[in-house]
């Protein structure tokens, strides 16, 4: 007679939430104008929100298995931050080395993402959580050349330091770090950054229910962003 081992428990996975405190003046300033940096903190919150409402919803997802959410924050915690989550300072440095700090944190499989895809679904994110118990990697290219989620079973903050950031090419330069060093790579669907009053439209009509959404809507009182920025030159 045999005995069946009990299968063994997938590892948690760590959802790396990378952002910056909604602060005028400081977040989404690409979109002043003809927003006013008021306005464009306004819209960085509610994205950070959506972000990482989708994020809590992978608990509601059946047989998942664990995940443990982290904001990695630029900045503070303060009344803005409506959505309960661990939350661990960024460290200093420039940005490639903020991200490997990141992972460098983590002892077992991580993904990371930023507040620029408030469009991203739970859905997104679970089979990129399930990817990590296939692959070494899974990589988010963004419509803009860059790239809106990193995820390592084994994290090495290595693969990323010295991968330069807000390139057209820095999703290619970070696909080629993790191939070089012989990762097997999944690949997540391609998603539109915002960065610019154009992007906000057009990931706004996307997700017309959401909070990012409604704090354009809230901008632009109902045009799209491009038209307002039409109208106010």
């Amino acid at each position: 007679m045999t005995t069946r081992r009990p299968a063994e428990a997938r590892p948690a996975v760590t959802v790396l939430v990378v952002a910056k405190e909604p602060v005028p003046g400081r977040v989404k300033t690409r979109l002043t104008p003809p927003f006013t940096p008021a306005q464009a903190a306004a819209v960085a919150e509610a994205a950070i929100a959506d972000t990482l409402t989708a994020v809590s919803g992978l608990a509601r997802i059946p047989g998942l298995g664990a995940v443990r959410p982290v904001l990695v924050l630029d900045g503070a915690a303060g009344p803005w931050l409506r959505v309960p989550v661990e939350v661990v300072p960024q460290a200093a440095g420039p940005f490639d080395v903020r991200l490997a700090a990141a992972f460098d944190a983590v002892s077992g499989p991580a993904l990371l993402i930023g507040m620029d895809t408030p469009q991203v679904t739970p859905a997104l994110l679970a089979d990129a959580c399930r990817a990590l118990g296939r692959a070494d990697a899974v990589f988010g290219p963004a419509a803009d050349g860059g790239w809106w989620a990193l995820g390592l079973r084994r994290p090495d903050g290595g693969l990323l330091r010295g991968v330069a950031t807000s390139r057209p090419d820095t999703g290619a330069r970070q696909r080629d770090r993790l191939t070089r060093a012989g990762l097997r790579v999944a690949t997540l669907p391609v998603l539109r950054d915002v960065d610019t009053c154009a992007d906000a439209d057009a990931v706004a009509r996307l997700v017309p229910h959401g909070r990012f959404a409604a704090a354009v809507r809230g901008v632009t009182g109902g045009a799209t962003a491009a038209t307002q920025a039409l109208v106010t030159r």
